[in-house]
């Protein structure tokens, strides 16, 4: 089918079309006459999302964002945010909607609480403004100052179920994380008692850095005896001090005798003598630090063997000690961590910020957000030239018409030979008329004549 044919039959079947969008639209005006007007008001809130948070400094941000959004948005229609609204408005006490529930059909098994809590839902709308995060809650009602106040209500329950949600939350997990620590103290206290116990058990005491007393006087001893010994300086003996005190005399006689003089000669055989005494004893003082240093190097090396034989006969011991030692350290790393996610919940719980924050009073727009007149009367216009259409060819297809070629080519299967122009319907009328005037007149002409 052509859009030729296709137009063709709209043409011809115009009176259903006319007809069904006429009807829509008297159904649609008549909607408007007795549809009750009602109003939506708006409160709005924003949700700090790149704000870190007060306790743990964290933030939403990236893919979480979207996830958070679409939490926060549910959460709004929830039945807890309901059931806090209907609370605080009091309706579980108002008699008009106590005999309304009463009155509800058989099917329906929801409690009072659920069933007006469901009431405000089916009237709540939460939606993000588009490229901001502000938040904005809506509520519908048949009176604006009703819509405004429910939507401030809803407001507020919603801040409060989230501020409860979180405490309660931060308050369960402060508990686990509470007798999560209990168990890693008993099981640090056990590991440390473990530990005295094998050191009492085989004599050995490991310090803080992992090091037993006994690998820490092995260092020690293997680095006194890569150092060389000094030589122990002796104070000065009385034949340097002799000697001393002869250089001292036969200065001062030089200058007052000459080089020849008895005295200063005898002064100076006797310096001679007094300096052979003095390095026969400086050799004996070497001797006897050389036998004193080769003495504590002989010592020292039997300490370190000794203490090298013990180390190494420990090592398996030392080894589990070390192990043990480890276990401790790992049971006080974790009871300290699990001790500061403890407090970290306790901080978080007290807290009284939920990352929300308030933008005024809800507000009402001045005329009735329903029924929407311009909606209402451009979608009956619509629908009706809609049904028209459907029909028009629902009766075109059980009552098929040949009004131009296409159409007989598409419904004989055979050559056109020609086509025949049909007659102008004035023509026609006219010529009926003469032919009438032409039969008539004898009859006329011969009763004039009579």
């Amino acid at each position: 089918m052509s859009i030729f044919q296709f137009l063709r039959i709209l043409w011809a079947r115009r009176l259903i079309i006319l007809a069904a969008t006429i009807s829509c639209l008297i159904g649609g005006f008549a909607y408007l006459t007795v549809a009750p007007p009602s109003w939506t008001a708006t409160s709005r809130v924003t949700m700090n999302l790149l704000k870190p948070d007060p306790v743990t400094g964290a933030f939403v941000g990236g893919a979480s964002v979207k996830t958070y959004i679409a939490t926060q948005t549910a959460l709004i229609r929830d039945y807890t945010v309901a059931g806090k609204v209907a609370e605080e408005l009091g309706w579980l006490s108002d008699p008009g909607l106590i005999r309304a529930y009463r009155n509800r059909s058989a099917q329906d098994t929801r409690d009072f609480r659920h069933w007006l809590a469901d009431n405000v839902i089916g009237r709540t709308t939460a939606t993000v403004v588009a490229g901001s995060n502000i938040m904005e809650i809506g509520y519908t009602a048949a009176k604006p100052e009703e819509a405004r106040a429910i939507a401030d209500a809803l407001r507020r329950a919603y801040m409060d179920v989230s501020l409860s949600t979180r405490r309660e939350e931060a308050l369960k997990n402060a508990a686990w994380f509470s007798q999560q620590a209990e168990r890693a103290r008993a099981k640090l206290e056990a590991a440390a008692q473990g530990v005295a116990k094998y050191e009492r058990e085989n004599g050995l005491v490991m310090a803080d850095d992992k090091t037993d007393v006994d690998t820490a006087r092995l260092r020690t001893l293997a680095g006194a005896a890569d150092v060389n010994i000094p030589t122990v300086i002796q104070p000065a003996s009385g034949s340097q001090q002799q000697l001393a005190s002869m250089d001292a005399q036969i200065a001062d006689a030089a200058k007052t005798l000459g080089p020849n003089h008895p005295q200063l000669q005898a002064l100076r055989a006797q310096r001679a003598s007094m300096a052979q005494v003095v390095a026969r004893e400086a050799a004996e003082r070497e001797s006897a630090n050389a036998r004193a240093n080769a003495l504590r190097a002989g010592a020292v090396q039997a300490q370190l063997s000794q203490q090298k034989a013990k180390v190494i006969g420990e090592r398996e011991k030392l080894a589990r000690l070390t192990q043990l030692q480890s276990e401790v350290v790992a049971l006080r790393a974790q009871y300290d961590n699990t001790q500061a996610r403890v407090a970290q919940l306790e901080m978080e719980a007290a807290v009284g910020d939920v990352g929300i924050s308030t933008l005024g009073q809800a507000t009402v727009p001045s005329s009735p957000t329903s029924p929407n007149k311009p909606l209402i009367v451009m979608g009956s216009l619509a629908l009706g030239l809609g049904t028209g259409v459907m029909l028009a060819l629902l009766v075109e297809l059980f009552a098929r018409r040949v009004r131009s070629p296409e159409d007989l080519r598409h419904a004989v299967d055979a050559p056109m030979l020609a086509v025949i122009s049909s007659p102008n319907r004035l023509n026609v009328r006219s010529i009926a008329g003469r032919a009438s005037r032409q039969v008539n007149w004898p009859t006329r002409r011969k009763a004039v004549q009579g």
